[in-house]
């Protein structure tokens, strides 16, 4: 991360807007950074299990950030993208180090809960990265946490 602000941040479950499956269990509210009025989500893992990348890479008018659109592999509706090359400028806002984006009409954020049952689970309570090992690991373990 590279702010402490994001650690005081909810944990979300993301789910499919479109067919409920969970798409990450590892989401966070945040903004564009090109355009900080919209608002989405994002995760710092790779959902591998759960989208997929369509069409090509594309940039926007804003910002020179190579994007990939990533659909949800359960009902095939497009979900989010992937920031496969951060620019320059964005590499060097204040950002929360996630490159997969989650649109806000299509998940339904749930907010995770820590191992009492009684608070919300904050981003500064989740084992680092290098703690977990890929998606698929992370899946797994991040499973005894979700209450």
């Amino acid at each position: 991360m590279s702010t402490p602000y994001f650690k005081n941040k909810c944990v979300t479950q993301l789910n499919c807007t479109y067919c409920d499956s969970v798409l990450c269990t590892r989401g966070m509210k945040a903004v564009l950074l090109a355009d900080t009025e919209v608002e989405l989500f994002s995760t710092d893992i790779p959902p591998n299990r759960t989208v997929d990348f369509v069409s090509v890479c594309y940039s926007t008018k804003t910002c020179k950030c190579k994007l990939r659109d990533v659909a949800c592999l359960k009902c095939g509706n497009v979900v989010g993208y992937h920031v496969v090359a951060p620019c320059t400028p964005c590499l060097h806002s204040c950002n929360n180090g996630h490159f997969w984006m989650f649109n806000s009409i299509s998940v339904v954020p749930i907010n995770r809960l820590d191992a009492s049952g009684l608070n919300l689970l904050l981003w500064g309570d989740l084992p680092e990265l290098d703690d977990l090992e890929g998606e698929d690991q992370s899946s797994q373990s991040e499973e005894q946490y979700l209450r």
